[in-house]
């Protein structure tokens, strides 16, 4: 019973290897999006002062998201892979997340503003992302920086923090999720 269970177990880890492969494969490439999710920042949604200005007023990354963020960029410079944009929700969590990537300027995307307990803006800001995604040229593969919200509304996913869901979207803005790069250990 122990030995199919470690069996199991290890091809599930080989199988997550393979999607995580295929999707840096995909990155590579061009034409992709990687929806990430800032990196860690302890607790869930932001205090009742939340002010988009003041990130005193904001959830942050601790210091082990901050090494989580400069990690995940490291991953893309050990694959050589160069990224046409990085866009960032205007969170102070995420531009940290996305400034601390090092991946070239960071352009902060409105439509990547969290909406977890904002439910009356899900159905704008989905739909401002997927008019914005539709208007893409071809080219190098964007690293989209968000939160779980977002990126569970675009692709069904639940993303542990720093994250990164593959995607390609299509002419109508729609996206098939391609792959998953796992959150590195911190």
């Amino acid at each position: 019973m122990q030995l199919a269970a470690v069996a199991a177990m290890l091809a599930g880890v080989r199988a997550a290897r393979a999607e995580s492969a295929t999707a840096w494969q995909a990155v590579a490439a061009g034409g992709h999006l990687v929806l990430l999710r800032h990196a860690l920042a302890p607790g869930t949604g932001d205090p009742q002062n939340f002010r988009l200005d003041d990130c005193a007023t904001q959830r942050n990354l601790s210091d082990e998201g901050r090494d989580q963020a400069r990690a995940i960029g490291a991953a893309f410079r050990r694959r050589d892979i160069a990224v046409g944009g990085v866009l960032s929700s205007q969170w102070c969590r995420c531009l940290e997340t996305a400034r601390l990537l090092d991946l070239g300027p960071v352009t902060p995307l409105p439509a990547l503003n969290s909406f977890f307990r904002r439910t009356e803006r899900r159905a704008p800001q989905m739909a401002a992302l997927k008019e914005w995604i539709a208007a893409l040229e071809p080219g190098p593969s964007l690293v989209l920086v968000t939160h779980q919200v977002n990126i569970t509304a675009a692709t069904g996913v639940f993303p542990a923090s720093g994250e990164g869901m593959v995607v390609r979207p299509d002419v109508d803005g729609e996206l098939t999720l391609v792959g998953r790069l796992p959150a590195p250990p911190v």
